[in-house]
């Protein structure tokens, strides 16, 4: 069952290397690969909370100059319903995407939400792999998740 600690293996620093499929939603096979670093810091401190380190959320702010923009990824954790919620904005687009909505199993967190591409409605999964070298996965769909097209890719090593 999820809970406040699930994204605690994220805390700190990082080098990634992302993999972004340049055509959505096409067929594409297409791969470009690029660089980034990110800072994750465990945000909203509960006073109350079963242990002195417990917070309700965390707050990853992301730079990526080999594309020309930042990125910024608010998680809360909702302990009633046991649901994390997953916001980002970017210097590119300036708004807060609707969230992803999930937990964690085993290690493993499945975050599900409905977005735009291109000007078609999407449903979006991420896919979190927890651990010393965790990995994250954007995949669209865009008939209702009968089917789903991976296209990004972030590979975390500790900086």
């Amino acid at each position: 069952m999820s809970d406040f600690s699930d994204f605690d293996f994220l805390i700190g620093e990082w080098s990634i290397t992302n993999e972004f499929l340049k055509h959505r939603l096409v067929g594409s096979t297409e791969w470009e690969t690029f660089p980034a670093t990110s800072r994750v810091e465990k945000v909203m401190p509960i006073p109350e909370g079963r242990h002195a380190d417990e917070h309700g959320g965390n707050l990853d702010t992301m730079f990526v100059p080999a594309r020309g923009f930042t990125g910024m990824t608010l998680r809360l954790f909702d302990p009633v319903s046991g649901l994390w919620s997953i916001y980002w904005s970017d210097t590119k687009s300036f708004r807060l995407f609707p969230p992803t909505i999930g937990q964690f199993r085993n290690g493993h967190g499945q975050f599900f939400g409905d977005d735009r591409e291109g000007g078609v409605p999407v449903r979006v999964r991420f896919d979190w792999i927890a651990g010393e070298r965790p990995v994250w996965e954007q995949w669209f769909s865009a008939d209702g998740g009968d089917n789903w097209e991976k296209n990004w890719v972030m590979r975390f090593e500790r900086a």
